[in-house]
């Protein structure tokens, strides 16, 4: 195999210097399926009615999904996105959930940079961020706060 450290990656997240408070940006979106509830439930032990019984008749219809899975697969476009590679740490997370998600719901996110503070060393900072989840029909289903420790850019290091 040749040498191929200077072809870059696909995906390569935003080094701190390359981020400024009020910069958002969209994620993909992805329709959630029976197979990613059923898969969600069983790998955390989510055994609640309201997810395992389809004759439930609970308060609201259809297939709910935790707001956990929801989460989870937003979380996963940004790392695959705007965290590759320069996420060191999730240090705080708030999360508030707004409407059911189900399984047939499209969802997809926009993150805005609410906060950016450079630490002391190690060419690091602390990043902040707004995250709005919306399904098919533009509805915001879930908003959350997150915030992480970021590597800086190796030429940009002191």
């Amino acid at each position: 195999m040749s040498e191929t450290s200077d072809i870059p990656y696909t995906v390569q997240g935003k080094y701190w210097q390359q981020l400024s408070v009020g910069q958002k940006f969209r994620t993909h979106k992805r329709t959630l399926t029976e197979t990613d509830l059923v898969t969600f439930i069983n790998g955390t032990g989510m055994l609640e009615s309201i997810f395992i019984d389809t004759t439930y008749q609970g308060a609201m219809s259809g297939r709910p999904v935790p707001a956990t899975l929801t989460l989870s697969i937003i979380e996963g476009f940004l790392l695959q996105s705007v965290i590759q590679g320069v996420g060191l740490a999730m240090l705080d997370l708030h999360v508030k959930p707004l409407a059911p998600v189900r399984v047939g719901d499209t969802i997809s996110a926009v993150m805005e940079v609410t906060g950016l503070r450079p630490t002391s060393k190690n060419n690091r900072a602390i990043v902040t961020a707004a995250v709005s989840v919306f399904n098919q029909n533009g509805e915001t289903v879930l908003i959350y706060e997150v915030t992480r420790m970021q590597v800086g850019d190796p030429a940009q290091a002191s």
